[in-house]
């Protein structure tokens, strides 16, 4: 099941990208962050409710709430860099460019969690990377 929801992340998160870029086309970057922001924590609030969870947040321990708020500060800087980068740049460049977030996920799953990539895996990446600075040369470029 967690793949159809990997599934849907990357079909929302491409969605975003182009509804996040016709959305900050006359406004300020930060300003725009902070709205979504707002409508992501009402949704996430509804939906906190509407599965029941509301009781288990007080059964949180002291280290989940610590690497829940670094995970909260770190989801802020990158939005606010994504934003700043789709108001000025092209979405089509941007986007890949954000998705080499899988470079430092894949390190700190090394780090933390002693997760290996397959030997098939090792080559998908390089690929990825690679085909990554060959979308964003032609734009530097230019």
């Amino acid at each position: 099941m967690w793949i159809l929801f990997a599934f849907g992340s990357a079909f929302f998160s491409g969605l975003t990208a182009i509804l996040a870029k016709c959305g900050i086309q006359k406004t300020d970057s930060t300003a725009a962050t902070a709205v979504r922001t707002i409508i992501v924590l009402i949704f996430s609030w509804i939906m906190v409710f509407i599965v029941g969870s509301q009781d288990t947040i007080t059964n949180l321990s002291v280290k989940t709430w610590i690497f829940l708020i670094l995970s909260g500060l770190s989801t802020g800087g990158a939005w606010l860099c994504y934003y700043r980068a789709l108001q000025d740049g092209p979405a089509s460049v941007v986007v890949p460019i954000d998705k080499l977030s899988i470079l430092v996920t894949i390190a700190f799953s090394y780090i933390v969690f002693k997760e290996k990539l397959s030997k098939k895996s090792g080559p998908g990446l390089l690929l990825i990377v690679l085909g990554t600075f060959l979308m964003i040369v032609p734009t530097l470029s230019a």
